[in-house]
């Protein structure tokens, strides 16, 4: 079992008939919770119905919310989810909410040099307040697992850059994987050679990436491993590479070989793609059936 906190977004995901309980950081945290790890959250909620009851969500799935602020000034994040006909999302993200405005405490710094790893994402540095907040507690986190996230235009290259440098762990899908070595300078057009290039230039020495139906590829101490994905009926892509990530820390840091937690992960991944929603029940029998194991 291993101590994990997550920091940056808690949200309502908006559909077009209902709400669901969202944001990157809060999935990543449901997924690895589901896998008995200590998880706790960092982030900021609205004093209003919106964020009691996203609180009271998080306290009935064991997460520890002693690093979430209550915030009069600002109401729950909402954002608004657009499906295409394939299941695949786009959003719009409401500006300014709650957790903008996460403000540095001791508390939280005592949280973080506690745990065994940080997980953060990029659309949590839009705002300064949340940005230098996440940037201060960089400095006293054990190790730093970076989830790109990429949501124009909520993020700046410099930032990236900054946050690749500073990671022990990258994660990005094969989109932003291209997106990012593009930037950076790199003029292959290989998944592969890419991966490596981006690992070498931010001197990240572990670096996931996901590639939707097709699986995901890691990068782990000089070794690539290879999961070419699962075949599924997709429901909706919602929250999927969040429990992938979720899935994939839970097992690196409790020491699973790398080849079995890409696999493990994938699968977590491939049934959250299957049902409704960022964060269905998943049980180890239905992972285990999954994979026929």
């Amino acid at each position: 079992m291993s101590k994990i906190v997550c920091f940056g977004e808690i949200l309502w995901d908006v559909f077009p008939t209902h709400k669901k309980i969202g944001g990157a950081p809060l999935n990543v945290a449901l997924r690895a919770k589901s896998f008995n790890n200590d998880v706790a959250m960092i982030s900021a909620i609205g004093n209003d119905n919106l964020g009691k009851e996203l609180l009271r969500y998080l306290k009935e799935n064991g997460i520890n919310t002693d690093g979430i602020q209550v915030l009069d000034d600002y109401k729950t994040g909402e954002v608004k989810v657009v499906l295409d006909e394939k299941g695949s999302a786009s959003y719009i993200i409401e500006y300014p909410s709650s957790w903008d405005k996460i403000e540095l405490k001791d508390s939280l710094i005592e949280t973080v040099k506690t745990s065994d790893a940080l997980v953060f994402g990029s659309l949590i540095t839009r705002d300064d307040t949340s940005k230098q907040t996440l940037f201060e507690l960089l400095e006293y986190a054990n190790y730093k697992i970076f989830d790109l996230n990429l949501r124009p235009p909520h993020y700046t290259k410099e930032t990236l850059v900054f946050l690749m440098e500073k990671a022990n762990f990258i994660k990005l899908n094969d989109d932003e994987l291209y997106e990012v070595s593009g930037f950076l300078g790199s003029k292959s057009n290989s998944l592969e050679q890419n991966i490596h290039y981006i690992a070498k230039t931010t001197n990240t020495k572990r670096l996931c990436v996901t590639k939707g139906a097709h699986g995901a590829v890691l990068l782990y101490d000089g070794l690539l491993y290879y999961n070419s994905g699962y075949r599924i009926k997709v429901v909706d892509t919602v929250g999927a590479g969040d429990s992938f990530l979720g899935t994939l820390v839970s097992q690196l840091l409790n020491k699973i070989n790398p080849q079995e937690a890409i696999d493990y992960a994938c699968a977590v991944g491939a049934l959250v793609a299957q049902s409704e929603g960022a964060n269905p029940k998943i049980s180890k029998p239905m992972i285990d059936v999954f994979l026929n194991l």
